[in-house]
């Protein structure tokens, strides 16, 4: 998928900002699509700095516009299907600044799916400048992180990605096992 991006931005230089941020909103308003891929493409062909700043206002951009639209489509009834669920419902209910402090740590646990905390927001009572502001603050950390890997990573040489690939299945091994 990466590969597919920078092609993109290679046929099109004039237009790969644009790009990137159209795929950034896709993404968003998907929901389950990770966007390392994008971020990857990014540092590739803007640089760390630039790839990564246009990375933050892609997820920016998406988290807002899947803000919007799930708002729009899926307020009603999906609010009575999570109003089953006390914990969520602490975000559908929150406003103000209970509200900007839920989606702050939340975009802050890395484990948290952007997506799930996108849609709960939405059909809640927070504020689309609340949001917008919250998410950005609180996913700035994470994409530092994420860019700074995707470019540790691309620097390696072969051997490099060949130890760090055994790395990760020696670790998936070690957690098979003791799940077994």
């Amino acid at each position: 998928m990466q590969q597919t991006v920078l092609d993109l931005f290679q046929q099109y230089p004039q237009l790969a900002i644009a790009i990137s941020l159209a795929v950034s909103i896709l993404i968003a308003i998907l929901g389950v699509i990770p966007s390392v891929f994008v971020t990857a493409a990014n540092i590739a062909f803007f640089g760390f700095w630039n790839g990564t700043l246009i990375s933050f206002l892609g997820e920016a951009l998406g988290a807002a516009v899947s803000f919007v639209l799930y708002r729009k489509g899926f307020k009603k009834g999906s609010r009575r299907q999570l109003d089953k669920h006390p914990k969520v419902r602490r975000l559908v209910e929150a406003e103000g600044r209970e509200a900007f402090t839920l989606i702050l740590a939340l975009r802050l646990i890395p484990f948290v799916p952007s997506g799930l905390v996108t849609f709960v927001a939405a059909i809640g009572k927070v504020t689309l400048g609340t949001f917008v502001l919250a998410s950005s603050i609180g996913k700035a950390p994470a994409l530092l992180l994420e860019a700074y890997s995707v470019y540790q990573v691309t620097r390696f040489g072969w051997q490099g990605k060949l130890i760090l690939a055994a790395a990760a299945v020696f670790l998936l091994y070690q957690l098979w096992k003791k799940k077994r």
